[in-house]
């Protein structure tokens, strides 16, 4: 069982910057794949950036490409805690932000097992 902790939302204006925060109870995401998605009020849940890791080639990070060249993926040393720092932020941003962690490695709600609670990200115009 894993569990997952996300922070760092909040209420911002528009080109503003967030970094969200997922953290795993007491345990390495490590043999994990671990995924940020969002939900906008009356929309499903998408996928916005993946992170895994292996030994032999370290971090690979994949984006939604909505968000590329906004939104950077990273995690901490031991992959702990994996972070989304949210640059130059839009109204259509909005939306709970979600940690997920599975054994495969997509961009779809099925391919995760284990989720956080969501954190509100609230962008102003």
């Amino acid at each position: 069982q894993v569990q997952l902790l996300e922070s760092g939302g909040g209420l911002v204006q528009a080109g503003g910057s967030l970094r969200l925060s997922c953290a795993a109870s007491g345990r390495s995401l490590r043999p994990y794949a671990v995924g940020w998605f969002r939900q906008a009020p009356g929309k499903e849940r998408e996928f916005v950036a993946v992170i895994t890791w292996s030994r032999w080639s370290g971090s690979s990070i994949d984006y939604a490409d909505s968000v590329k060249g906004r939104f950077t993926m990273s995690r901490d040393t031991a992959m702990y805690t994996v972070y989304l720092q949210i640059n130059s932020l839009k109204p259509e941003d909005t939306a709970v932000y979600y940690c997920a962690a599975g054994g495969l490695v997509g961009r779809m709600v099925k391919d995760y097992d284990y989720w956080g609670q969501g954190t509100q990200v609230t962008v102003s115009s």
